[in-house]
């Protein structure tokens, strides 16, 4: 859930800040004073577009900051190890948004800088933002399919990860064969250019971990001097007159002495024997080392140039020996398929052939759990619409293929295309009013209506998105009366299963309110700023008894608000 949401120099916003709690959050207020624009602030956390009009007038940027919590088992985990940002076991994730006046965007995932399209993924998965003009996945019958799999459950998800292991080595199969078999004269270009690469490597004959060896070598003899010193002075510390050796020679002839007379002497003597005659082994390996140092100027002057020829090669083919000689072994198998073209193309063919059929056969899988789960939602749907008052409206799911052409894998004696997420093309398909045909779920035309169906949709989805915060904006635009009533059970039905902020003027919304936040406009020094406040109980009636008139309060409007409050507790309990 949104726990705290931050804003400084955002729009007339000179700085709020506003704790959010579960359950359902309604924001209510005047036109114009700035429930919307907290909405936009909202928005840029989850990857929307910044402008510099968004910055306050006078200030140099405008900043978001927005403090979500999580279950363990939040998708955001995953998201989180793929890009490498740490999110603890108290499951805290902070988005961070920075717009400048010059139109800079900076963004941050619990303090590490992302790009916007990464902060994107990790906002979509946090949040869920509908308005009256902008419903996101649920009218973009592109996503549809993926709602139908949300849905469909983990009983899809097991093929369907089958199926994306197969498709993906198909796709890149095809490529190649395409690449293989279409152009001659390129393919001849591309045959002289990896020959003459080929020559290049084998000629350097490089041997695995070559740089590696020589660089530690070069170092070497680069600090001879340095090595050869500390290796004398070391041993000369300890072998000689005088020395350490010499004095522990002497300190254990002494303790030897005294052993057979105190028990614990006598364990420090061998102790003290024993440190002699390791010392007397490092006395020797140190020697054995000197003997072996040898300074030869001229095998420095070959290292280097060995390194150079090796560090010319890198620039083109790979950062390390290791990685050039991967190359040269990848495009060795490239030569070669390009000479003995058409016996590769005809073993990929067969390859292909068999990876499409395999393919194919997931996909049907997934079809058939698609046609069941979409008879299921249609099904759910049908209920959720009822009761929001659309009884004559018919929902269903159209599941379509998308034609093939010749060798593309055939189901019924017909090709059709492979596409990422199987054989399906997945619209949701709605209509209103009796007699009239199906019409996809993003032309329906009544705003009053759409609001009912999307949240219909948003109802059911919400159950299996896992979104933290579901966010309406004046949704319930557009109806009124038993309608309006009906939209305020279903959006806090919503707020069951997950954190609801709403933007609202219908008083049944407000009464539905878990906790209730009034947004006021305030002028101060002749500059317009935004202010919230959350509302006690007195408060929530007076403020729900201003929505019903839309001026003064009369003791009838303040007794059918606290008349709405008493409702909503019957329906919550």
């Amino acid at each position: 859930m949104l726990t705290e949401l931050s804003i400084r120099d955002f729009a007339i916003i000179d700085e709020i800040s506003i704790t959010f709690k579960e359950g359902l959050t309604v924001l209510t207020g005047e036109t114009g004073a700035g429930k919307s624009i907290i909405i936009d602030a909202i928005q840029l956390l989850s990857g929307g577009r910044g402008s510099v009009e968004f910055v306050r007038h006078g200030t140099k940027k405008a900043e978001i900051e927005g403090l979500f919590t999580v279950q363990p088992d939040h998708p955001i985990y995953k998201v989180g190890q793929n890009y490498g940002v740490d999110i603890d076991e108290d499951g805290m994730v902070v988005l961070e948004r920075t717009i400048t006046h010059q139109g800079k965007s900076i963004c941050r995932v619990n303090g590490k800088l992302v790009t916007l399209g990464i902060m994107k993924e990790f906002g979509h998965s946090l949040i869920d933002i509908h308005s009256q003009h902008e419903t996101q996945s649920l009218m973009d019958p592109d996503r549809h399919v993926e709602l139908l799999d949300v849905f469909a459950g983990e009983e899809l998800r097991s093929v369907l990860d089958e199926y994306v292991s197969v498709y993906d080595k198909y796709r890149t199969m095809k490529k190649r064969y395409k690449e293989l078999s279409e152009n001659e004269q390129e393919m001849a270009q591309r045959l002289d250019l990896l020959e003459f690469q080929l020559r290049e490597l084998q000629g350097a004959e490089m041997q695995p971990l070559e740089d590696e060896e020589l660089s530690e070598e070069r170092k070497k003899l680069m600090n001879f001097e340095k090595v050869y010193q500390g290796i004398h002075d070391a041993y000369y510390s300890l072998y000689g007159e005088q020395r350490g050796m010499d004095w522990l020679s002497h300190a254990m002839t002494s303790l030897e002495s005294t052993s057979d007379v105190d028990d614990n002497l006598a364990k420090l003597s061998e102790e003290m024997t024993n440190t002699y005659y390791l010392m007397e082994e490092m006395t020797f390996k140190l020697s054995n080392q000197m003997a072996e140092l040898e300074f030869d100027p001229e095998r420095l002057n070959q290292i280097e140039s060995r390194l150079n020829e090796l560090n010319r090669l890198k620039k083109k083919y790979g950062a390390t020996v290791d990685d050039m000689l991967q190359y040269a072994s990848r495009i060795e198998e490239e030569i070669d398929e390009i000479r003995n073209k058409d016996s590769h193309l005809s073993k990929m063919e067969s390859e292909i052939a068999e990876l499409s059929e395999d393919a194919l056969l997931e996909a049907q899988g997934m079809r058939e759990i698609r046609v069941k789960a979409a008879d299921q939602l249609a099904e759910f749907i049908h209920v959720e619409l009822r009761d929001l008052y659309l009884e004559k409206a018919a929902f269903a799911v159209d599941l379509q293929t998308k034609p093939g052409k010749q060798g593309d894998p055939e189901l019924d004696g017909t090709p059709v295309q492979l596409l990422p997420n199987g054989i399906d093309l997945v619209k949701f398909l709605i209509t209103t009013n009796p007699g009239e045909p199906l019409k996809e779920l993003h032309k329906v035309a009544s705003g009053g209506e759409m609001s009912r169906i999307m949240l219909a949709l948003k109802r059911i989805f919400s159950r299996h998105q896992g979104i933290t915060s579901v966010i309406f904006d004046e949704v319930d635009t557009g109806v009124s009366g038993r309608v309006a009533q009906a939209i305020a059970e279903k959006i806090y039905g919503i707020s069951e299963g997950s954190q609801v902020l709403c933007i609202s003027h219908l008083p049944q919304v407000a009464a539905m309110a878990d906790t209730h936040v009034r947004i006021e406009k305030r002028v101060e020094d002749e500059r317009t700023s935004t202010a919230a406040k959350e509302l006690s109980m007195d408060e929530k009636a007076d403020e729900i008894s201003r929505m019903i008139t839309g001026a003064e309060l009369t003791a009838t409007t303040v007794e059918h608000a606290r008349e709405l409050l008493t409702m909503a507790d019957k329906h919550k309990n």
